[in-house]
């Protein structure tokens, strides 16, 4: 592996604290899947200590011995005093909550609620491949809505899949995942508002992954819950420090209903509340309680090494295609003027020794695409280009 150069300031940045070497000794997916010469950028974990928050939590959990299963509020009542301050949303009912194992698992008993076997599930793709993944193993049928050319989401497209989703007299749900993954899109109030009211309009029910929602990184940039924008008082959501905080390997989430869907929540089986981590609800609860200052330390690392890597891609690989992302801590490449073919990442991986998310299992239009993950180094960053730029000289 080439030796990467290591900044030893001291920094408060906290994507700066851990060395190549420390990371190495990591045993997460991101660090094992791969040979040891190959430089991750590609699944979702970020390379940073917990928050001491965290630390605390789970500490004296194992000193207690505390580690049985979870129960009570305490999860949703942070996550609804977290909301009010970061979002201004003070209309989180704790009432309307449940823990869930993780978003994903959620989002499956969100969509059982609502849904049959074989109706649509509609996604604006490129997204989050799990959605194809559990909503076909849930044996529901997917149905793509893409984003505009601009990256966000074509409400023309939509509606038109709405209508088309509903017309023989069945049920359709919407997987809204907001902030988007891949692009990093922070949809906005109007846009959200208009998805209700066609929710509303066509019986559509709109189940939203807003697990990326604390990680909105571009100075301006807001993140609006979907269950705040009227109409949207039929909708669910799935919350969680996951991302935030990089605690997914301490599963646990929760699940909002909107108003008027109260009634189906209170339908979800008592049992999927025993699914979640314990530890995990500790962790969480400490995060999003304790954690915030931690948390704003990462985004604005997360801003530096957004902006250091729209400069690296004009300076070293100028054919490649960028919008920078207003939240996740994930960057959508456009590579295909690289004459790479449709699966660029598999020759980052090959010839460059750096994995990359390829972008054909995110749906139409990922072929031709990689996604990078930024939640690292300047210096790890910055090695990642240079072998991606050494491919193609």
């Amino acid at each position: 592996m080439t030796s990467i150069p290591w900044d030893q300031s001291g920094a408060p940045n906290p994507l700066r604290a851990l060395t190549p070497d420390q990371l190495r000794r990591r045993t997460s997916m991101k660090w094992r899947t791969y040979p040891a010469d190959v430089l991750p950028l590609w699944v979702a974990e970020m390379d940073v200590q917990p928050a001491e928050s965290v630390v605390r939590a789970v500490t004296r959990a194992m000193e207690l011995g505390d580690t049985g299963y979870p129960v009570g509020t305490a999860y949703a009542e942070a996550l609804a005093d977290f909301a009010g301050k970061r979002w201004g949303w003070d209309d989180l009912a704790v009432e309307r909550t449940a823990i869930v194992p993780d978003v994903m698992l959620g989002v499956v008993e969100m969509l059982k609620l609502v849904t049959r076997p074989g109706d649509p599930v509609i996604v604006n793709p490129p997204v989050y491949p799990p959605f194809y993944q559990f909503v076909t193993h849930l044996d529901r049928r997917v149905v793509e809505a893409p984003l505009g050319p601009d990256l966000r989401i074509d409400v023309g497209v939509l509606e038109e899949e709405f209508r088309r989703a509903v017309a023989g007299g069945g049920r359709a749900a919407f997987l809204l995942c907001s902030p988007h993954n891949p692009t990093g899109t922070v949809h906005t109030a109007g846009e959200l508002a208009a998805v209700a009211a066609l929710a509303e309009r066509y019986g559509v029910r709109v189940v939203a992954d807003e697990i990326h929602a604390p990680v909105v990184t571009a100075p301006g940039a807001r993140f609006v819950p979907y269950l705040s924008v009227p109409g949207a008082e039929r909708g669910f959501s799935l919350m969680s420090a996951s991302k935030g905080w990089n605690l997914p390997g301490l599963k646990a989430a929760v699940a909002v209903a909107g108003p008027g869907a109260a009634d189906d929540l209170a339908r979800m089986p008592e049992e999927v509340g025993h699914g979640p981590s314990h530890v995990g609800v500790l962790a969480h609860t400490a995060a999003l309680r304790d954690g915030t200052d931690w948390l704003d330390a990462v985004l604005a690392g997360l801003d530096e090494n957004r902006r250091l890597l729209t400069g690296l891609l004009a300076e070293r690989l100028p054919g490649v295609v960028h919008r920078a992302g207003e939240a996740t801590y994930l960057a959508w490449l456009d590579c295909r003027a690289l004459g790479l073919g449709d699966d660029p990442a598999e020759v980052f991986l090959d010839r460059g020794r750096v994995a990359l998310s390829s972008g054909l299992p995110f749906g139409s239009g990922g072929a031709g695409h990689v996604r990078l993950n930024l939640a690292t180094s300047p210096e790890l960053l910055t090695e990642a280009v240079r072998r991606m730029a050494s491919v193609l000289e």
